[in-house]
């Protein structure tokens, strides 16, 4: 028995693995837990948590219910457990609806709550923006139009120009829109002087488009889910993976300036 131990510690080493934690305060309604971990290396583990339910579509209302400061307090200490590194407001409606300072009082509330460092969807996408050096932001939303108005005030709010908007207007099962129809909707509202394009809504699948349409429509191509891991990888000096459809510019960007 003392032997198959030694020859188990010579193979895998005395040591465990390091690990690192990130935890994840994701909507009630969030469906793509699985897509979060694509962007996820091998020594980083996701510790996901829900937001409380609430009985309304997806609206103003309920993007405004979902960052209630009592519901977010009680969620980071939920998912704190684990000892995670930083933790993640991953909604992106939410994390807009207030503007700018609705936005840093998530990142308090959080902080509040006893998160070692925190971060929000919309907080990332634009510090993703200032990585990338976007001014001018192409915008495609599956919501509807109030909300998406809330996103284009909250872009402005940091000199950021929307020069189009798409949505799609729909106010649930935002997880079930296609691939053909997300290609479809981004490159309606891409126009030639814009930077990048912007697919909002962490509900909405993109990680297998981001490099195929970054080269059919020659400029990066920013996602909330994107963002998000990329904004908690970097928080805790780690790096996203990116998919065998090749490299995403973001992902890219950010490693050349930390080289």
């Amino acid at each position: 028995m003392v032997a198959d131990v030694l020859d188990m510690e010579r193979y895998l080493g005395a040591a465990m693995p390091a690990q690192y934690g990130i935890g994840v305060l994701a909507p009630f309604d969030f469906a793509l837990d699985r897509e979060l971990w694509r962007w996820i290396p091998g020594d980083v583990s996701l510790h996901l948590t829900r937001l409380p339910f609430v009985p309304v579509p997806v609206t103003v209302e309920m993007a405004t219910l979902l960052g209630h400061a009592e519901a977010v307090h009680r969620a980071t200490r939920d998912v704190l457990a684990p000892e995670p590194r930083v933790v993640a407001f991953s909604c992106n409606s939410a994390s807009f609806v207030g503007g700018p300072e609705g936005e840093h009082a998530l990142v308090q509330t959080m902080l509040e709550a006893g998160a070692p460092a925190a971060v929000t969807t919309s907080g990332a996408l634009i510090d993703a923006c200032r990585m990338l050096g976007v001014s001018r932001l192409a915008i495609a939303t599956p919501y509807l139009a109030s909300i998406t108005e809330r996103l284009l005030q909250f872009l402005l709010d940091f000199d950021i120009e929307p020069v189009s908007a798409v949505d799609l207007g729909l106010n649930g099962r935002i997880w079930r829109v296609s691939y053909p129809e997300i290609v479809a909707v981004a490159r309606a509202a891409d126009r030639p002087d814009a930077d990048a394009v912007f697919l909002a809504c962490t509900n909405l699948p993109t990680y297998d488009l981001i490099a195929p349409l970054e080269r059919m429509l020659g400029k990066p191509v920013l996602t909330a889910n994107q963002v998000t891991m990329w904004a908690v990888l970097r928080a805790i000096h780690s790096e996203a993976q990116v998919a065998e459809q090749g490299d995403q510019r973001l992902v890219q960007a950010s490693r050349l300036s930390a080289a």
